[in-house]
């Protein structure tokens, strides 16, 4: 081969060699032309890189497949793409796509669940975030076995889901939400509670039934403690609880709670009205927070044993039944 030839040959393949590098090098910095919205992206489980790249370029979020490929076997091999949902907020470089991808970095659905819902609000709540099918958490929560350990009573999960904000990739099972809610009541409900419900001769149950009446009474966190002595001196004596709450959760129940408590509910024929029945109900009516728990355990010190709401909101305490009398009276005419 003439030394001329032997030459050109060498000078193309070193012109192509940094034009190939050149190219890469920008393929690799650039910013794909699309809009300004964020775009979600979701990687099946057992997907190829090569198809994963296919699918990014109709996406939008590459310019280049081949770019794409280079890029991962130079620099991310033999770590895998993590399969999950991701988003990515434009201007997205490819190597920024690659980082997400290759580290898990998955889009987290945030759902914050109030104090006070019931497990089925719960479910229905879930499933208006997309976090979960209603029907699914719904079956999970009928299982009580990831609070057995703590109340072995219990026949669902009721009381247990703990208010919280929570993330949750999509495509979570309903058995990991309902567990991670649940472990964070565990984590919520300290050593030293469970030793004040031992001085009390409380169980955990007990102290959980007793924080959701306290979470549906009051919205307002200084009557809380209120609340709570006014209940614990009824239990102390032998009283019954008269807790609207109790009644309107057993009509809700049987799908019969219309947004109306009336008179006639006060003789409904059901454990949980503790118009009828002495002592706590037999279970928790919603899920409490924090603030009930904790009053549950710590009532004020006030021999109160009746409040009436005020049209503000607010609650009027009394000794007897002639002062609650006239409360009664003069807040709700």
């Amino acid at each position: 081969m003439p030394l001329r030839v032997l030459k050109a040959g060498l000078l193309l393949t070193t012109v192509a060699f940094f034009w190939l590098a050149f190219w890469f090098v920008m393929e690799y910095r650039s910013f794909p032309a699309r809009p300004p919205e964020p775009v979600f992206f979701e990687v099946k489980k057992g997907k190829s890189v090569e198809a994963i790249a296919r699918d990014l370029k109709d996406h939008r979020l590459i310019r280049s497949r081949e770019a794409f490929l280079a890029a991962y076997r130079l620099f991310f091999s033999p770590r895998s793409l993590k399969a999950g949902e991701y988003r990515f907020e434009a201007p997205v470089g490819l190597s920024a796509v690659l980082e997400a991808l290759s580290q898990g970095r998955i889009y987290l659905l945030p759902v914050t669940i109030p104090e006070g819902l019931t497990g089925q609000e719960i479910a229905v709540l879930l499933e208006e975030k997309g976090i979960v099918a209603a029907a699914d958490f719904s079956q999970e929560f009928e299982r009580p076995e990831l609070i057995a350990s703590w109340d072995p009573e219990a026949r669902d999960l009721e009381g247990y889901l703990y208010p919280e904000t929570y993330q949750f990739s999509k495509n979570t099972p309903a058995a990991g939400v309902a567990g991670r809610i649940v472990d964070q009541f565990k984590s919520t409900y300290k050593r030293e509670w469970r030793r004040r419900a031992a001085d009390l001769g409380w169980s955990v149950r007990q102290v959980v039934i007793l924080a959701s009446l306290i979470e549906k009474e009051t919205s307002r966190p200084e009557e809380r403690a209120l609340i709570s002595a006014v209940f614990h001196n009824r239990l102390n004596i032998g009283m019954k609880l008269d807790c609207d709450p109790t009644i309107i959760y057993a009509l809700k129940k049987k799908g019969l709670f219309d947004g109306d408590l009336r008179f006639r509910d006060m003789k409904l024929d059901n454990p949980y009205n503790t118009y009828l029945h002495g002592g706590l109900p037999p279970g928790p009516i919603c899920n409490p927070g924090r603030g009930s728990l904790e009053a549950a355990l710590y009532p004020a010190a006030e021999p109160y044993l009746y409040f009436v709401a005020k049209q503000d909101g607010r609650h009027q305490f009394s000794l007897d039944y002639g002062q609650h009398r006239q409360a009664v009276l003069k807040y709700q005419k």
